[in-house]
């Protein structure tokens, strides 16, 4: 298969979720899922409407399309991000970006029932190795004698499992509900703006109603809130925007396999953080992630 320049981009796009699920393990644990989310989304806003208002890209949308970018942007963002960085606290990023990579099979299947996108054996046998390979990655991925903050679980490991998967069908969900309004020609920076502004919102109202979770666990130093603001700027302002500029020339699911290596490049960012090499399991589980989602759309 030869990729397209567009396919480059989705690439880019896991590239940057990679960086950015590494980086993003101490400062969630800092503030808690929900505070982590809430600054990077006000840190994120300050840095892209001042460009979309100087470069008038918000006139690619209409009302309508900024309703269906605002519906994509509370699923994908936050409820997909905030169950994301919840499972991230539990299971540390590299069992977290390989449950993720599921998104690519949920796509899948969503494009065959919203799409028309047909599903043969090999898509099936490919659905069922992103499974397996999930589950030999959460299972056996970790060295027996590991003490690393990251690689503890601080709670049962179901827990993580479940919201790392609510995680991955959220952002399937939310990348189909944008398809439509990018295949329009809208600017896909001024539809990051407003998909990063109704969760911004939405964090807000959470927070205001006296939710506990949503406090903050620590308070918010400088340190910690430029580290939030860049892991904003390369997860959702270029991570996304890079997604949402590859759905607008590409379908749903090649765009979703081609994230998905996500998990491959956490492994040696992580092998250079910790200075030791992920275990044998880890190593298979994201293996079989990626070829499972490669089988599902190369048929």
């Amino acid at each position: 298969m030869s990729f397209s320049p567009y396919d480059l981009l989705a690439l880019g796009a896991a590239v940057c979720w990679a960086f950015t699920s590494v980086m993003s393990a101490t400062p969630a644990r800092q503030l808690g899922a929900l505070a982590f989310t809430r600054w990077r989304m006000v840190l994120l806003l300050v840095m892209l409407w001042p460009v979309v208002l100087v470069t008038g890209s918000w006139q690619s949308l209409t009302w309508a399309q900024c309703g269906v970018m605002a519906l994509s942007g509370f699923i994908g963002i936050f409820l997909g991000d905030t169950a994301l960085f919840a499972a991230l606290n539990r299971l540390g990023p590299r069992r977290t970006s390989v449950l993720f990579a599921t998104h690519a099979f949920f796509s899948a299947l969503l494009g065959y029932w919203f799409l028309d996108e047909r599903m043969g054996l090999q898509s099936i046998a490919g659905g069922l190795l992103v499974m397996g390979g999930v589950m030999t990655a959460t299972l056996l991925g970790r060295h027996k004698d590991d003490a690393h903050a990251w690689e503890s679980n601080t709670s049962h490991w179901g827990t993580g499992v479940a919201l790392g998967l609510a995680a991955a069908l959220c952002q399937a969900v939310s990348s189909l509900i944008a398809k439509p309004v990018m295949v329009s020609g809208v600017d896909p920076i001024a539809a990051t703006a407003v998909r990063v502004s109704v969760t911004c919102v939405a964090q807000f109202v959470l927070l205001w109603s006296g939710f506990a979770a949503a406090r903050a666990q620590n308070p918010a130093t400088l340190r910690t809130l430029v580290h939030v603001g860049w892991i904003g700027f390369l997860g959702m302002g270029v991570g996304m925007s890079l997604i949402l500029l590859a759905l607008k020339h590409g379908n749903v699911g090649l765009v979703a396999i081609l994230s998905s290596v996500t998990p491959v490049l956490v492994l040696p960012l992580l092998w250079l953080r910790l200075k030791r090499a992920p275990a044998p399991g880890a190593w298979l589980g994201a293996g079989f992630a990626v070829l499972g989602t490669a089988l599902v759309l190369l048929r």
